[in-house]
């Protein structure tokens, strides 16, 4: 059995925050295709470039200290206390702002090679508030149904 020891943040450094995934290197024990994890820092104001559409995975994100609002078709989840989540699955478009500085821990499956999507904008204003507007506020606790 391989083992790896690391350190999230000076990991995910390296690659953008992802620690484990389809992108590390075939023989090292943080290449899966099953699992994707991320260890997503981000500043106040930090914003998805656009909307996930047309998502092939299912996603867990958990919220480590800040916070993090994700947007879903019909509503807005908000993340503000530590171990807060969110579960989406398959075809659930998204997209999310970091409303203060949050560190938030990222697992998707399965690792789907050759997928990416724009990453974050440093330093936007918030507007995931303009597009959370009119939209219902889901609390943690709560599930997706639609």
């Amino acid at each position: 059995m391989t083992v790896y020891v690391g350190n999230a943040e000076i990991d995910g450094a390296g690659d953008d925050g992802w620690l484990l995934g389809h992108f590390k290197s075939a023989g090292d024990p943080r290449h899966s295709t099953d699992v994707e994890i991320k260890w997503g820092v981000h500043a106040a104001g930090d914003v998805r470039a656009a909307w996930v559409r047309g998502e092939r995975r299912t996603a867990l994100l958990v919220l480590i200290s800040g916070r993090f609002r994700v947007e879903l078709p019909g509503r807005s989840v908000l993340l503000e206390r530590r171990g807060d989540y969110v579960v989406w699955g398959r075809g659930v478009d998204h997209s999310w702002v970091a409303e203060e500085d949050s560190v938030v821990l990222t697992v998707r499956w399965p690792s789907v090679p050759g997928y990416s999507v724009p990453g974050s904008v440093p330093g936007n204003s918030v507007p995931g508030r303009e597009v959370a507007r009119g939209l219902r506020e889901a609390r943690p606790g709560s599930t997706l149904d639609g």
